[in-house]
């Protein structure tokens, strides 16, 4: 083993050798033999290595092995110095290998070395980005779980910081083609960071590059299969799946095979789906996706038939008034709950894909069937007016901080949510119905839309100012119905919305089971 001695003395040969320092291989042996020695000699050799690395190409595998022994070493500045200088040893074929070595470091638990790690694996995606992905992609197809992760991890954050010279249309090409094959087989978390890796590159900014992502999604989401409302892996892949799906739709790029499998699969089979996610109104959840697609369903080839079964979803959360007394009060205990959340999900779904078949109302249903809706609209409208005045009431004068309090954002939105249910069954109650209003879903923003998305702020609000949110009846219009002073006021305090925010965050990663044998559990 080679003394730090004999380390500089041949450094100095190599160094004053110029253009001929490749005669002098046995001086660079003595530098590799660097690393079986002490800590002096391991981080002058982590040094000098590199620096003539490639002026050896015969020992090119002996030096790189040299350095990787370095990057495993017990002596952290050694570990440090020698991953520092591993960007060295991305030369012509090596880079690959290099790539992959840097991928597998990515495991490391010391805060300083990791970063160390993703600067190199930076600094050679800048040299050879279709080399850097060959190793990253290979660790991710057939390395340790751990470094599965973190590779994944690292597209996910670091792709969208890399400049467009370097970002090529042949790199996108192939990043989308490598993570094709790790769709095979992932978990719902690898998922969504592999829809947010995707969805950022240039090349599928367009609408076929939309649709292209779309049908990815579904297939992900096993559209052609039965659906299983029993199976909690089957529900929380349809969920986050059709999360991902959501931002992609648009007039150009439709919904209609989501909305359509909805109709179908999911919506008879509401009220039994199961979730491994505590505190989730799981059925709210699946509402407030269809709601958000429905706006841009294509034509359906089913499309009567879905719109019944929509129809029969909504008239479950559409009561009945309840029977009254000789007397005048009510026979039965209580009023019917009035669910708002889940009836501006179903009536804003109805209303849209209803615009594709306006005559149903009317020319689908019999008499007694339109009769009985009517009368479930009436009475809900009598609540509705209620529940619009006490908010309105209890919102008023109220700006700044006074309406930021948790009590005060719930009536905020709870405002918007009867708002929206009183545009859309005033719609209905034309004669025929119409089904021209606009709103703007209460849990949607009103003015922002995703980047890329070519839309005319939502689909729900296309003619309606986007810097407002939509407005309840004026105080001077004619009022559907006026209900009996104070029936319903008891039931506000009891207003319940629970606002979940956007759908397209991961609710953990849990193997999909049909998707392969892959269960990897949370990193980070």
């Amino acid at each position: 083993m080679p003394t730090v001695e004999e380390l500089y003395r041949n450094y100095g040969i190599l160094a004053d050798a110029t253009e001929q320092v490749g005669q002098h291989k046995d001086a660079y042996q003595v530098i590799l033999d660097g690393v079986k020695g002490g800590t002096k000699e391991k981080r002058l050799a982590a040094q000098f290595i590199p620096k003539f690395f490639k002026h050896f190409p015969e020992l090119a595998d002996s030096a790189i092995n040299a350095q990787l022994d370095l990057c495993e070493d017990e002596d952290v500045s050694i570990r440090r110095q020698a991953i520092k200088e591993l960007p060295q040893f991305a030369t012509g074929e090596n880079l690959p290998r290099v790539a992959d070595i840097l991928t597998q470091l990515l495991q490391t638990d010391d805060s300083a070395e990791f970063n160390l790690v993703n600067n190199a694996l930076l600094s050679i995606f800048k040299m050879d980005a279709k080399g850097t992905l060959g190793g990253l992609f290979s660790q991710i197809l057939q390395g340790e779980d751990i470094v599965r992760e973190r590779a994944i991890k690292f597209l996910s954050t670091k792709l969208k910081t890399l400049p467009d010279e370097v970002l090529t249309k042949e790199v996108e090409e192939l990043i989308l083609t490598e993570s094709k094959k790790v769709l095979e087989d992932v978990t719902g978390e690898e998922f969504v960071l592999f829809m947010k890796i995707l969805s950022g590159l240039k090349s599928l900014q367009t609408v076929s590059g939309r649709q292209q992502l779309v049908e990815l999604v579904a297939e992900q989401a096993d559209l052609e299969q039965t659906f299983n409302p029993s199976d909690p892996d089957c529900v929380d892949r349809l969920l986050q799946c059709t999360r991902q799906a959501v931002p992609l739709f648009s007039k150009n790029v439709h919904s209609t095979r989501f909305v359509t499998y909805f109709c179908e699969q999911v919506l008879p089979n509401l009220s039994t789906l199961t979730t491994p996610v505590e505190g989730l109104d799981i059925q709210l959840e699946v509402l407030k996706l269809l709601a958000e697609m429905s706006s841009f369903c294509g034509d359906m080839e089913k499309l009567e038939t879905n719109l019944r079964k929509l129809f029969d979803k909504l008239l479950e959360y559409m009561p009945l008034p309840p029977e009254e007394a000789e007397n005048g009060e009510n026979a039965g205990n209580e009023e019917p709950k009035l669910q708002f959340s889940y009836v501006e999900c179903l009536l804003y779904s109805f209303h849209q894909l209803g615009r594709k078949l306006p005559d149903f109302l009317t020319a689908k249903l019999n008499a007694e069937k339109l009769k009985d809706f009517k009368i479930r609209l009436q009475y809900f409208a009598r609540g509705l007016q209620v529940y619009i005045r006490q908010l309105r009431l209890a919102l008023q004068g109220k700006t700044g901080d006074a309406l930021k309090t948790e009590e005060n954002k719930i009536k905020v939105v709870a405002l918007k949510i009867t708002n929206n249910i009183n545009v859309l069954i005033k719609d209905l109650f034309h004669i025929p119905p119409s089904y021209k209003s606009t709103v703007t879903l209460s849990w949607k923003p009103v003015q922002k839309v995703e980047i890329g998305q070519k839309r005319a702020s939502e689909d729900t609000t296309s003619g309606s100012p986007p810097k407002k949110s939509p407005a309840g009846p004026k105080r001077d219009a004619r009022q559907i119905y006026n209900p009996p002073s104070g029936k319903y006021s008891s039931n506000l305090s009891n207003f319940n919305y629970e606002q979940r925010g956007a759908f397209r965050g991961s609710r953990g990663g849990r193997g999909w089971g049909a998707r392969g044998n892959r269960s990897r559990g949370r990193l980070y």
